[in-house]
């Protein structure tokens, strides 16, 4: 996490969307920014050397507005390094991110920046949705606390990264860890949550988070295996207190689960 950053554009949303093979969504995506209510944005695109027609769809798309900016790496470098690499280049009070294939409903930046203003939320997530691939089934709504601490959150992977806003101009740009992998996500809010003292959690669904066949939720043992390696390793706590957390974290995803498919 870096010192507080002064130089950003007030009242301003940066939005980190990493791209990576997803021609058949990221029009979906970009068309949920654009029906925002509330429409002082920027939408930061990068490109991650897609190997479909990705990078050539967004461009046709983005040319008539002039608050979509759209970035291509030199080499295929990961999720993380790509929203690194976008965090740069933000602008914006606040920081807000968008995968290629998830949707925002229209409220959800109006509704989430008054959140954290009535509040005095320097860092913000909602209630999101999983849909399908093909939008034809939706999963249940993942409720969230209405305030979380860094030990709350070592309980429970309750924040999805689609929802999170952040201040950037109180706590600063929060970059990715480009080390872990995976959960990337999960490590870097942790780390936000031991400099200040809480998030804030609307439990309003404002987005729907898009369950495909090769994503990690997917496949819930490795989601498990980052979460014990970031717990364990990367927060370096002791053995003992590390499955302590842990359990808890899976007691809860197992009846999260449970309950989804009844």
């Amino acid at each position: 996490m870096s010192i507080k950053d002064l130089n950003v554009v007030d009242n301003l949303v940066s939005i980190i969307m990493p791209l990576y093979n997803c021609q058949e969504f990221i029009v979906d995506s970009i068309q949920s920014v654009l029906s925002q209510t509330y429409q002082n944005w920027e939408l930061i695109i990068v490109d991650d050397l897609s190997t479909d027609n990705s990078f050539s769809v967004t461009q046709k798309i983005i040319k008539s507005d002039s608050r979509i900016q759209l970035h291509q790496m030199k080499k295929n470098s990961g999720v993380a390094t790509v929203r690194n690499y976008a965090i740069d280049r933000a602008k914006g009070e606040y920081v807000a991110f968008l995968d290629c294939d998830d949707l925002w409903l229209p409220q959800k930046l109006e509704k989430q920046i008054s959140f954290m203003r009535e509040n005095s939320f320097l860092f913000s997530f909602t209630a999101f949705e999983p849909i399908n691939e093909s939008n034809t089934e939706k999963r249940g709504v993942n409720a969230v606390p209405a305030v979380l601490d860094y030990k709350g959150l070592l309980k429970e992977t309750v924040i999805g990264c689609l929802t999170v806003m952040y201040n950037s101009k109180k706590i600063g740009k929060c970059h990715f860890d480009t080390t872990l992998g995976k959960h990337e996500d999960y490590q870097c809010w942790l780390e936000i949550l031991k400099k200040i003292p809480h998030a804030g959690g609307l439990n309003e669904s404002l987005a729907y988070y898009r369950v495909r066949g090769d994503s990690l939720s997917s496949n819930k043992f490795k989601a498990a295996s980052y979460v014990w390696k970031i717990i364990y390793r990367y927060q370096k706590l002791p053995f003992l207190t590390s499955v302590y957390y842990f359990s808890n974290y899976a007691v809860k995803a197992l009846v999260k689960h449970s309950k989804r498919k009844r």
